[in-house]
């Protein structure tokens, strides 16, 4: 999960009984709950200067630099705002009860102070840093994670579009950032990933959720009332195949190298097949962002779909 678990007292072990707080300092513990290893999913912010060609360009690379911290500023203000909406639910976790607001670590008039001063340093930083259009697209992707944790999250199949969207918006500001064409099929293989990525989350925790004894007051999501594991197993072989293909096809038609990019292919099957095997066969209930970056198997499909994008960009292009 999001979180790492600690041995549990005795009575911690009582649902919805909010645990003893862990020794670790008050910064220590807001900086646990600003999810730091979140941030990875802000790289997308980086696909347009990578398929731009434009890394020889240091004041292009500054700007991709600065729309990734301003992305992963108003992501922690984010999860700030969802954790202090998700107090009582998360208290009612086998895991969650242990982050920092529902573990009683962090008040929560401290919480919402930092969330607001994490999404004006966001916008800010964006704002001066950047362009306006780049601080639009972060403020918009700030207003989206609020809709998210307000309403979206409990709507069955739009909580998952949401997230898809979330991730189109990191690729579309880091290309306005840069002066880059965010190219439709990079958008479309995007979206499929995001939610290729969002119906596995799903089923993970459907998969935990069947498994909690039935009169027991958990409930780690409310929309998972309304998502069963076949038909997220549909959902799940249907947008594979979808991001597999727009990412072929996406490669077929580099704007750059042309056919050429199909060498990084292999390295994107490896990776989603090595997901899949994850979820399905190792029943893997690890978060999205610790599976990529903890994970061997993740690590090699990264290193080597990057290496092969970087040669076949910048010396065979």
């Amino acid at each position: 999960m999001d979180t790492a678990t600690e041995e549990r007292s005795p009575a911690s072990d009582v649902i919805g009984e909010q645990p003893t707080p862990r020794t670790r300092s008050t910064a220590f513990a807001l900086l646990v709950a600003m999810r730091p290893g979140e941030w990875i999913k802000n790289l997308l912010v980086f696909a347009g200067i990578v398929f731009a060609k434009k890394f020889d360009e240091p004041a292009q690379v500054a700007d991709a630099v600065l729309t990734f911290v301003a992305f992963c500023a108003v992501a922690s203000a984010g999860y700030l705002f969802n954790d202090l909406g998700d107090i009582e639910h998360d208290r009612r976790h086998p895991e969650k009860r242990f982050r920092p607001i529902a573990a009683g670590e962090i008040q929560p008039s401290l919480a919402w102070a930092s969330a607001a001063l994490l999404a004006v340093i966001g916008i800010d930083v964006a704002l001066i840093g950047v362009s306006l259009e780049v601080a639009g697209l972060v403020a918009l992707y700030g207003l989206a994670t609020v809709a998210y944790s307000l309403v979206l999250k409990r709507l069955v199949i739009i909580d998952v579009m949401t997230i898809a969207s979330l991730f189109i918006l990191r690729v579309v500001a880091g290309a306005v950032a840069v002066e880059a064409h965010a190219s439709p099929y990079l958008l479309v293989c995007t979206a499929m990933l995001a939610l290729f990525l969002g119906f596995t989350k799903r089923r993970q925790e459907a998969i935990l959720e069947s498994r909690e004894p039935s009169d027991g007051a958990l409930v780690t999501r409310p929309v998972l009332e309304h998502y069963s594991v076949p038909f997220l197993d549909q959902m799940v072989s249907m947008v594979t195949a979808a991001a597999i293909l727009s990412y072929i096809i996406y490669a077929i038609n580099s704007p750059h190298i042309g056919s050429k990019m199909l060498a990084t292919a292999p390295s994107v099957l490896y990776g989603v097949f090595r997901y899949l095997y994850l979820i399905y066969d190792r029943e893997d209930t690890r978060s999205t962002a610790t599976i990529l970056v903890e994970d061997p198997g993740m690590i090699f499909a990264g290193v080597t779909w990057v290496a092969s994008a970087v040669i076949m960009l910048y010396a065979v292009g």
